[in-house]
Formats: C-alpha cells, sequence, structure tokens
C-alpha cells in the first residue's frame, strides 16, 4: 500500500515541479525588476520595520508585526533548514546551496508581493475580532473568484496541517533516536501531548510561543554554525569554490522538454530552497495578514527579510556544516542523521545530543507555525467552532502519524502539497502584480516625504471596489 502510494505520488511531482521552477524563477524575476529591485533597495528599511515592530498597536487584538515575523519565520525555519540541506547537498551535490540562496534573493520579492496583498485584503474576525487574511482572501476579493480561493485554502489545509506536521515529527523522531535510541511511538505520544495544548489556545497562543522561542533556537544554531567557520577557516574558499563549480553540473532530473533543462543539482536545490523559505508558496501571508500594521508594505518587507534569515542565513550554517566536515555527503546518510553525523565530525559525540535539542526546538516551532497558517483557511472555509475542534484532532493525528512512517513517502507528499500551493499562489500574485505596484509606490512616496507611511483607502477610491473590510 505505502509502496503503491508512493509510486502515484512520485508520477504526479515530475510535471507539477518541472514546470513550477520556471513559474517560480519567472514571477521572482518580474517582481524583482517591476519593484525597481524592492528586496535590496528597501533591504535597511525592512530591518528598521522588523526591529521596532515589537510594541502593541492601538488594536489589542491584531499581533505585533514582530511577532507575525517570528510566527512565519517560526514556519520557516524547521527541517527544511537542518534534514532539507543536507538532503539537497546528497542528493543533488554541494551546488544546490547555490540554487538555494538564488531561489532565495529573487523569491524575496515575491514573498513581498503576497504578504503586502495579504495585508490590504484581511479581514477583522467578528468572533473575536483577530485580523485574518492570506492568498485564499486576496484571490476571492481581489480576483473575485472564491472557488479558487477554497481550492487554495484546500491545498494549504492539507499541505500545512497535515503533510507538513508529519515532516516536522518526523525528523524529531530521526534525530531522537539517533542521539538517544528512544522509541518513535512514544516520541510521536509526547509530541502530540505537547503541540495539544499550544494549538488548541488559537493564534495568538502560537504568536507568543513563537516570539519566545524562535530568536533562542536560531541563536544557538548560528553559534555552533560560526565556531564551525571560525575553526575551519582555511576551508571557507574550497567551500564556495564547490558549491559554485557544481551549481552547474548538469545531469537531466527530468524528463520531456522541460525536464531535459532542469539539472538535478538544481531541482533539489530549488525544491529544498522553496520548502524552507515558503517564497511565494502562499503560506507566510497568513502570518502577515494576523500583523497590526499601518501599512500593508511594512508587513511585506518584515516577511521579505524572513527569505533572507532562513536560507541566506540559517540554511547556510548547515551547508556550511555539511560541506566542511569529513562526512561523505554522497554516503547512505542522509536528512538529519547527515547533519548530525557533520556536527559529531566537528565537535565530538556531544553534537548529536546539541543537534536533536536544537531540531526539536526548530521542528516544534515549525509544527505550531504551520498550524497557524492552516486555522486561517479552515476559517476561510467554514468559521465554525466544531470544525476548527475536529481539524486540530486531525493535526494531533498527523503528528503521531508523521513519527512512526517513512522518510521518502513523507517528503514526496509535502513536495507534491507544497507544488500545488505555489501554482495557485504564483498566478495569483502576478495576476494581482498591479495592485503590489499601488502599494508601494504610496509606501515610498510617503516615505520621501519624511513621515512614516500609513495607507488610507480613502486615497484609492479605485480599490474600495475590491477592498471589502473596515480596517484601511
Amino acid at each position: 500500500m505505502t509502496e503503491s502510494l508512493h509510486q502515484w505520488v512520485t508520477a504526479i511531482n515530475e510535471p507539477l515541479w518541472n514546470g513550477l521552477i520556471f513559474l517560480l524563477l519567472g514571477a521572482g524575476l518580474f517582481f524583482t525588476v517591476a519593484t525597481g529591485f524592492v528586496q535590496f533597495r528597501l533591504f535597511g528599511q525592512s530591518v528598521k520595520a522588523m526591529l521596532g515592530g515589537r510594541k502593541q498597536g492601538d488594536d489589542p487584538h491584531g499581533i505585533t508585526p514582530f511577532q507575525a515575523f517570528v510566527t512565519g519565520l517560526a514556519s520557516r525555519v524547521g527541517v527544511g533548514n537542518i534534514a532539507g540541506v543536507a538532503i539537497a547537498i546528497s542528493v543533488g551535490g554541494p551546488g544546490a546551496v547555490f540554487w538555494m540562496w538564488l531561489v532565495a534573493l529573487i523569491g524575496m520579492s515575491s514573498a513581498f508581493a503576497e504578504s503586502s496583498l495579504a495585508q490590504l485584503f484581511k479581514i477583522r474576525d467578528y468572533d473575536n475580532h483577530h485580523f485574518r487574511g492570506g492568498p485564499a482572501y486576496y484571490i476571492t476579493q481581489g480576483l473575485g473568484q472564491r472557488w479558487l480561493g477554497v481550492l487554495f485554502a484546500l491545498s494549504l489545509i492539507f499541505c500545512f496541517g497535515f503533510v507538513y506536521e508529519a515532516v516536522q515529527a518526523n525528523s524529531i523522531v530521526a534525530a531522537a533516536e539517533v542521539a538517544w535510541g528512544w522509541n518513535k511511538h512514544a516520541v510521536g505520544v509526547g509530541l502530540v501531548i505537547l503541540t495539544a495544548p499550544i494549538i488548541f489556545g488559537g493564534i495568538r497562543r502560537v504568536a507568543r510561543w513563537s516570539e519566545a522561542i524562535v530568536p533562542v533556537m536560531a541563536t544557538l544554531y548560528l553559534l555552533m554554525a560560526l565556531y564551525v567557520i571560525a575553526t575551519n577557516i582555511s576551508m571557507v574558499p574550497h567551500v564556495f569554490a564547490l558549491i559554485f563549480n557544481n551549481a552547474f553540473h548538469w545531469d537531466s532530473a527530468g524528463g520531456g522538454l522541460l525536464g531535459g533543462l532542469i539539472s538535478q543539482t538544481m531541482m533539489m536545490g530549488i525544491k529544498r530552497g522553496l520548502y524552507s523559505n515558503e517564497a511565494g508558496q502562499g503560506s507566510a501571508p497568513n502570518a502577515a495578514a494576523a500583523a497590526e500594521v499601518k501599512h500593508p508594505v511594512s508587513q511585506g518587507m518584515i516577511q521579505m527579510l524572513g527569505v533572507f534569515v532562513d536560507t541566506m542565513i540559517v540554511c547556510s550554517c548547515t551547508a556550511f556544516i555539511v560541506l566542511m566536515s569529513d562526512v561523505q555527503f554522497g554516503s547512505d546518510l542522509s536528512g538529519v542523521q547527515l547533519t548530525q553525523a557533520a556536527i559529531v565530525s566537528h565537535v565530538g559525540n556531544w553534537g548529536a545530543d546539541f543537534l536533536a535539542v536544537v531540531l526539536f526546538m526548530f521542528a516544534f516551532s515549525t509544527i505550531i507555525g504551520n498550524y497557524a497558517y492552516a486555522e486561517s483557511n479552515v476559517q476561510f472555509i467554514k468559521s465554525n467552532w466544531l470544525i476548527l475542534t475536529i481539524f486540530r484532532m486531525g493535526v494531533l493525528g498527523m503528528v503521531y502519524f508523521g513519527s512512526v512512517t517513512s522518510v521518502p513517502l513523507v517528503w514526496d507528499m509535502a513536495d507534491m502539497a507544497m507544488g500545488t500551493m505555489a501554482w495557485i499562489n504564483l498566478i495569483a500574485i502576478l495576476l494581482l502584480s498591479p495592485l503590489v505596484f499601488l502599494l508601494l509606490k504610496d509606501y515610498t512616496a510617503k516615505l520621501k516625504m519624511g513621515r512614516e507611511p500609513e495607507f488610507k483607502l480613502s486615497e484609492h477610491p479605485g480599490l474600495k471596489r475590491k477592498v471589502k473590510s473596515d480596517i484601511w
């Protein structure tokens, strides 16, 4: 049964991803050029907005911009940064890291676009007064296509509410087995017990928990990587040479016309890069929409920064740890075990314990961050306490399922769900791109006037027909 399911998922993934890679890079390049390289031009402003976003605004029901940033980062910074990077290197070679970097730098503009749109089209949940929004909302309001919004919401619920939860749990179990020999069924039950009270508390509890743990876990991992790099500083030029020289090693990854243009190295780098940083995928906008900001572009910049932190900093940490080790990345080791073996080769046996603890923090934060995304989309389809309760129980079931099932099937299911989401969202943000440009023009014009930009819908009468909200 498992084997036939795996074959079915693999058959879908090949054509899905062969086309998606070109759409992903094309959309990123389009937004990069059309916005005047916004990811570089407003990079400093995005850091300023993130650092200044810790204070609660006038509305006590929204989450702060910083909480939205770390909630988005909680989902982004997870197993993809540790296991995903190692898988990309072991299958695609060191050059896969180059493609991860490229898709992140280009994808920052797509992340800017989707999160700005999510803020513009967010709504107020009148049951509890929280803000919610995301691609399902801007597809429905901006494009007037509720059926497509529902299709996206269902894809995201399956992807983030179920499959990704299994992926994170799977990696926690794998690390615990290697480090301490813990029984996977026991670990699965423990994860369910830890997850339940957080997800039943809703997005505000998720945001508070993320605000506490994400900076700690990222700092710990960064310090380990800096130690490894400092003690192997002479290898830095060699590692860069390895990455760039291998990046254009052309070994076809797929069939057909498009498949012949894509190397295994490129495919693995872009797949794992998108899985990790989520740029253009339509996930982070769900957290971005929940924040209270004065201008939609403010949150667009902050989520854009999240892509940079995720890939250019955290994923690079894993890449350097693996490539500077004496572990053979073409060996039988893959995923978490490869990164774990690399750290052990650098610092000794306690490195396995260290990574198991850090991976738990990464993966567990992602489990709850993913839940926050999925909850918003469940409420989009039908805001009902019974449906939400059943969904929460389903999430807990998938956490346990992921703890005890095989790695290849879980990762391939994640690729299929992620690919479907990304196709829908990328087409939607391209169609809504004129609104992104309008928001950016409004923001930069007010910034040049020397005052904090504040968006007012009354200044843009043409938008009133699309934006069905009293927030702006």
